[in-house]
């Protein structure tokens, strides 16, 4: 096989980044954090003051925007901004702008530029069902609701002492509503997609449970 692909979905601290990354390494295949793109976009919409509903000038700053990836870092226009998309503000209000048609369908078409001819594991909402509907192989990461938000409050509690476990759970409960019921390329489950509960797994257990599924020789 000279190049393939790997669809990893799921809801908000399911694990579908770490454990996509950790894939990648272990395959030695490009990463793409779609969310990330997301986020970035995000991210420079909240920096220039635009209104997240104003549909006219949100479209016009998506046309001027780059976003790309490069040594596992995320570039917005240009400049690594891996730290400020995990801001808990971008995560309050990236279902937002992902659920804009218009968005949606840029991001989508760069996603897909990034994994046509090279190997690729991809993580995201829509992988599976639009992005990469041919993928080798497709996996749905999942976990319960509580077991998520603790993931988040542990990696925001350091950072932002103000955050509480309770109004994490709900911005998650929100998050997974607009992912699931948006119209365009809304959260789902493939029924060709292996699905995989991680609420009583750590990060290792996960990724050896996809290694050992997927045909190694079928991917070198």
């Amino acid at each position: 096989m000279s190049h393939f692909s790997i669809a990893i979905d799921g809801p908000a601290g399911a694990g579908k980044s770490t454990v996509a990354k950790l894939i990648a390494d272990r395959l030695g295949s490009d990463y793409i954090d779609t969310g990330a793109m997301y986020r970035a976009f995000t991210l420079k919409l909240i920096e220039n003051d635009i209104d997240l509903k104003d549909l006219k000038e949100v479209i016009k700053v998506l046309k001027t925007t780059s976003i790309d990836f490069k040594d596992n870092h995320i570039y917005l226009d240009d400049k690594v901004v891996d730290e400020k998309i995990r801001d808990n503000n971008i995560s309050r209000n990236v279902s937002q702008v992902a659920k804009i048609k218009e968005v949606r369908e840029r991001l989508v078409e760069l996603q897909r530029n990034m994994a046509e001819n090279k190997s690729t594991v991809m993580d995201g909402r829509d992988i599976g069902s639009t992005v990469l509907k041919d993928a080798r192989y497709k996996f749905f990461l999942t976990a319960s609701v509580e077991e998520r938000a603790s993931r988040r409050y542990k990696d925001l509690k350091s950072l932002d002492s103000s955050v509480s476990l309770n109004s994490i759970k709900k911005e998650i409960e929100t998050r997974d509503e607009i992912d699931s019921t948006r119209k365009i390329s809304p959260l789902i489950q493939c029924d060709d997609a292996i699905v995989i509960d991680t609420t009583n797994e750590n990060i290792d257990q996960t990724v050896e449970r996809i290694l050992q599924t997927i045909d190694l020789e079928m991917v070198k």
